[in-house]
């Protein structure tokens, strides 16, 4: 696939993606290693380290959907670690040093996306530890009694502060961006700090965005747990940084929450064009197709040298020659609304 996005033009690419859905589903499975059930990949209520069937959230969905009237989610999930290789297994909840998770309460649906910084594998700290346990205690903490779901940035807070009263300290850093949609409400809360994001799709356009939060040039604000005594060398940003928004969804709005894997390689117009045809579907092995797209695309562009990738544009906005695809990890989650 590689060769192939290196010798065409974004139309090209497009036309490839869309005429080629089987094949990229198969890619997909063959890459993270599925049974290929593409429910199986995607599902609400199948979070970190949880073992929900995407068949069974499907149901609750369309109870809670019946019940209240009110938009409903359907969502699926695809990424790729960057170096598989080093991770030659797929791990649910996890791409590479990306986590993720996806779940259903009584009260909502909640999603969220985290990206450990792979610079603390230099000090023999693993990344991704520090994104896992933060998008597992997201989901745990999800369904306990006294969860607002209006406020996904006390999730986010909540999460972090069990992170810091482990006894065995987890040490590292990520972004991180957690959204939630109440059953009875048309309602879309989000908290996002960094540089992982939301964008939400409508008629063809972007109508809602997540404000991305830089300290400069590739360096996110993140949530970090420092080494003892280095506190004062390392970017530490707390929960209360994060953005905040509030959006009214509508029956045919396309989600996707992703990591700088996808949002560093893919432009946003490719995105709207390839995800504007996902407006609407309820299936989720038909919407799990488009997920697998855009992962296996942002893959591909992320290692072509010839591509100007949005991270190269951006680089050169600030006098920085970083020519082609940025490699990193990769995690969508994408979601119709119904």
């Amino acid at each position: 696939m590689t060769a192939m996005f290196a010798s065409t033009s974004a139309n090209q690419m497009l036309n490839a993606l869309m005429h080629l859905k089987a094949l990229l589903l198969q890619e997909a499975i063959e890459f993270i290693g599925l049974s290929g059930r593409a429910n199986v990949v995607g599902d609400s209520s199948g979070a970190t380290g949880a073992s929900g069937s995407g068949s069974r959230s499907s149901e609750s969905e369309s109870e809670s959907g019946t019940r209240s009237g009110q938009p409903r989610l359907v969502s699926v999930v695809c990424g790729f670690p960057k170096d598989i290789g080093m991770y030659p297994h797929y791990s649910k909840g996890q791409f590479g040093e990306d986590a993720w998770f996806s779940t259903s309460t009584d009260q909502a649906d909640a999603l969220g996306v985290a990206d450990g910084v792979g610079g603390w594998r230099v000090y023999g700290i693993d990344p991704g530890q520090f994104s896992r346990f933060l998008m597992r205690s997201c989901e745990r903490l999800a369904h306990a009694q006294d969860f607002e779901a209006t406020r996904p940035e006390h999730l986010l807070a909540r999460a972090y502060c069990n992170l810091l009263e482990q006894k065995q300290p987890i040490l590292g850093s990520c972004t991180a961006c957690v959204l939630t949609l109440l059953h009875d409400s048309s309602t879309l809360y989000a908290a996002n700090i960094g540089d992982s994001g939301l964008l939400i799709i409508r008629d063809g356009a972007i109508v809602c965005r997540s404000m991305e939060q830089q300290h400069h040039f590739n360096t996110p604000y993140q949530l970090a747990v420092p080494p003892p005594g280095q506190g004062l060398n390392v970017l530490t940003d707390g929960p209360e940084c994060a953005a905040l928004l509030q959006f009214e969804l509508q029956q045919g709005d396309v989600l996707i929450l992703a990591t700088d894997g996808v949002y560093d390689n893919v432009s946003e117009e490719l995105l709207v064009r390839v995800l504007s045809h996902a407006s609407g579907i309820s299936d989720h092995v038909k919407l799990q197709t488009f997920a697998n797209s855009i992962a296996l695309m942002a893959r591909s562009l992320s290692f072509n040298p010839s591509h100007d990738s949005p991270f190269s544009l951006n680089a050169r906005r600030h006098n920085i020659d970083a020519p082609g695809g940025k490699p990193d990890d990769i995690t969508v989650i994408l979601a119709s609304v119904v």
